[in-house]
């Protein structure tokens, strides 16, 4: 590591502690002793939203109506109850300068790896790719995707809304009659259908942002905003190998999902109605005389009495993440992410505020999670495409397995730090005095 990328981490390291220490100082200013009061009032406050969520959730009628009055009556008491005795700034205070210490800790450890990156020194002779001109409300027509990649020498296929087309087999066609690039415009679960075939044949992938969400395009740095800009990683791009996870014989580049959603989202009436049929479902998923229950066993770690499960191409980043919210920091660690939630009462839909601590709520990572049920189907959403697979279902990483040129300038492509804080390395840092985790490249 060069002196001055160790001197910034050093820096940022210290402002961790000295914001965590104000964090705490703060408080203390404000209220003395009293402050564990108030934390402790804080808590309870988001241990009665949570009970209202749940209750909101997993019942009907008048207890669904009093679950919904809670989970908004709880925390605005708490507010109110904190601005009246003159404590709602320092809290907030603390709050900020909290979240300012998470972040900062977190991006003085970040290893500051990201993908290794090989420039592109020769056009592709044919490349080819798909559109689907309904995705993301229309933006293959909105920018003009078509004549664009036309005009990069690349040949179209156009997804045709009234009939069913197997884009697998269009992609393997494609490939077939020569194609030597693969993309697509379109949402997540095209994309990981065509990167499949590419990584079969060791083309190179790229992805088009033209979707609802565009995750993937997110996590590779890709301007969602200009999905024109792709392009240009056909003539001025690099090239990174990346990570495709698994279900079964399933690719999925983002996720796949197992239990409540899952199972919710393959009601006929979701598309039509998301809020209506949720609600409609979910006592009968929770608390219902026999709810399903799924149970997985990620590497050596087994995990049982779940309502819902993610499994992700390498591991996303906490949600309280100021950096990067709910992101993954890296596509090729070799890894799946594992979030589980396990909450089949009121007083464990209490016990989630204090987060992994709690068991309800379940982080890990591992090489294969194997996901089983007491049924002998599973619904799963990979990547947004609902399908049912034969129990068990066996996740796995294929590392490195993808190859994906992207634009040599992408917005997105900074590093904020994957992993949680580790407050003795922090401090250790900021003393001077780095310590190597396992595995971190360093001399």
């Amino acid at each position: 590591m060069s002196p001055t990328v160790r001197t910034g981490r050093a820096g940022r390291a210290r402002l961790a502690v000295l914001a965590l220490l104000a964090s705490i100082v703060v408080p203390l200013v404000a209220a003395g002793l009293r402050s564990v009061l108030w934390a402790l009032a804080g808590m309870a406050g988001l241990a009665l939203a949570a009970v209202g969520v749940w209750w909101t959730l997993a019942h009907t009628g008048g207890l669904r109506a009093l679950g919904a009055a809670l989970s908004v009556a709880a925390p605005v008491a708490v507010l109110a109850l904190f601005a009246t005795f003159g404590m709602l700034g320092p809290a907030l205070l603390s709050l900020g300068l909290w979240l300012l210490a998470v972040t900062a800790a977190r991006t003085a450890l970040a290893p500051g790896h990201t993908a290794s990156e090989q420039a592109v020194v020769k056009a592709p002779r044919t490349p080819w790719v798909v559109m689907n001109p309904r995705s993301g409300g229309g933006k293959v027509d909105r920018f003009g995707l078509v004549e664009k990649a036309r005009a990069a020498g690349c040949r179209v296929v156009l997804l045709d809304a009234g009939r069913h087309q197997d884009v697998t087999e269009l992609a393997r066609q494609a490939v077939a009659e020569g194609a030597d690039l693969l993309a697509v415009a379109g949402g997540d679960g095209t994309q990981a259908l065509v990167a499949e075939v590419a990584a079969r044949h060791d083309l190179p992938f790229v992805v088009i942002p033209a979707g609802t969400r565009n995750h993937f395009a997110l996590d590779l740095g890709l301007d969602r905003d200009d999905p024109p800009a792709a392009l240009e990683a056909l003539t001025h791009g690099v090239e990174l190998r990346i990570d495709l996870g698994y279900a079964a014989d399933r690719v999925f580049v983002n996720n796949a999902s197992f239990g409540m959603y899952a199972s919710v989202v393959t009601d006929p009436a979701y598309r039509d109605a998301k809020t209506r049929t949720t609600l409609r479902t979910l006592p009968a998923l929770l608390t219902g005389e026999d709810p399903p229950r799924l149970r997985t066993r990620a590497d050596r770690t087994y995990v049982d009495g779940l309502q819902a499960l993610l499994v992700s191409n390498n591991p996303y980043g906490r949600a309280v993440d100021a950096a990067r919210p709910g992101r993954r920091e890296r596509l090729d660690s070799g890894l799946l992410g594992v979030v589980c939630v396990r909450v089949a009462n009121t007083a464990q839909a209490a016990r989630i505020v204090r987060g992994p601590r709690s068991g309800q709520l379940i982080r890990l990572n591992a090489g294969e999670v194997v996901v089983e049920s007491d049924t002998g189907t599973i619904p799963v959403g990979i990547d947004g495409e609902h399908v049912v697979l034969p129990s068990p279902v066996v996740c796995r990483s294929a590392p490195g397995a993808l190859r994906v040129r992207v634009p040599r300038r992408r917005p997105g492509t900074s590093r904020a730090g994957g992993e949680a804080a580790d407050w003795p390395r922090v401090a250790r840092l900021a003393l001077g005095r780095p310590s190597l985790r396992r595995g971190q490249d360093e001399p």
